[in-house]
């Protein structure tokens, strides 16, 4: 039976195959067939030998034959990542390009001893992951000609945000610039086409707030461009010697958790700050554990959004907490009722010093 296959711009090869399930079809008596789709991303074999390559590139070929699939030889390259093979160095991967450089003692890359090699390697986004960046952004300013300022700005933080969060774990920071670079003039251009008959300084002070003295700041006064180079770059740091999960050393692993790349700005503080405890059961955090941020006071009773009143707990000590509220307010426990001294038809409560330690 043959096997459909589509190439999808994500990276992933998406196989569709007929199953044997079987479903009539709605509202007739026919009968249609119902495809399975399973998802076979791409994959990268290293070694030194190039003779192990070629076994490997041998095997692969042999058991994806037996599932009725095969490499795509457009996207099967056997390179090096420091010298020239076939006409081309290093091998793009998942939007970044892995590539070696000769550079001196002073920057060389060192092996497991400690010895130096004599080349560094970089890894950084892809000139082609960057085209097709820049591409959707000029789509999204080409769809909002007609939108407000605000509405554009919120389309593209949604995909500055996500893209240079993706590859901050890489050496992106001058890639980081040209990209603002480029947006910089796709929004100079959707300014002034929108005011044909206004000069260029009118249009950086209406929609970059120039006289402000802030400097070149795309925003409306409520909502603010997000650019490129804001993401600051959060490269991966290794684990020191022979440090492992379960050797009991928690504060080690709950400050390294506060650098987790995969954890946003705030956590990341928080964590930092409360030393990688949590503050309701003074537990370490772990890596597998579900961290979530709660308002110390409420914002329903005041609270803002600023770090000093937030708290990062374990998500049961988060839900414990709010389950210590009651119709908007703490439950603080036993509750015990006196008399005031003005009038004695009037109480005043009086906690017994339980309940929740942050209201």
């Amino acid at each position: 039976m043959d096997i459909e296959r589509r190439i999808e711009n994500t990276g992933e090869r998406r196989v569709r195959k007929p199953t044997s399930v079987v479903r009539r079809r709605a509202g007739g008596e026919g009968l249609c067939k119902q495809y399975l789709a399973c998802c076979l991303s791409y994959f990268v074999v290293l070694d030194e030998d190039l003779e192990v390559i070629q076994q490997a590139q041998e095997l692969v070929t042999e058991w994806l034959q037996g599932m009725g699939l095969e490499l795509k030889p457009s996207k099967t390259t056997i390179t090096h990542t420091l010298q020239e093979v076939q006409g081309s160095v290093g091998f793009d991967f998942l939007g970044w390009a892995v590539r070696q450089f000769p550079v001196g003692k002073t920057h060389s890359g060192t092996n497991r001893y400690g010895t130096p090699l004599g080349f560094k390697t970089i890894i950084r986004p892809s000139k082609e992951a960057v085209k097709r960046h820049i591409t959707e952004l000029g789509t999204i300013i080409r769809r909002n000609r007609q939108a407000s300022q605000g509405q554009l700005i919120k389309e593209i933080n949604l995909v500055t945000h996500g893209w240079t969060n993706y590859h901050r774990t890489m050496s992106a920071t001058r890639t980081f610039q040209s990209c603002r670079f480029v947006l910089f003039h796709q929004l100079q251009r959707w300014a002034q086409r929108r005011h044909p008959h206004k000069g260029k300084r009118w249009v950086a002070n209406t929609y970059w707030r120039v006289d402000n003295g802030q400097g070149w700041v795309f925003t409306d006064g409520r909502s603010t461009l997000w650019s490129h180079d804001r993401t600051h770059i959060q490269y991966h740091i290794k684990v020191k010697g022979t440090a492992s999960p379960y050797d009991g050393n928690l504060p080690y692993w709950s400050q390294r958790l506060s650098r987790h790349p995969l954890l946003d700005g705030r956590k990341g503080k928080l964590l930092h700050k409360q030393g990688g405890i949590c503050l309701l059961c003074g537990l370490h955090f772990q890596d597998d554990d579900i961290i979530e941020i709660d308002h110390i006071i409420p914002r329903s009773q005041g609270g803002g959004e600023e770090l000093s009143n937030k708290i990062a707990l374990h998500r049961h000590c988060h839900d414990e907490r709010h389950a210590r509220r009651v119709a908007g307010t703490f439950d603080k426990g036993q509750i015990t009722e006196e008399p005031c001294d003005g009038k004695l038809s009037r109480t005043v409560l009086k906690p017994s010093g339980g309940g929740d330690p942050f209201a």
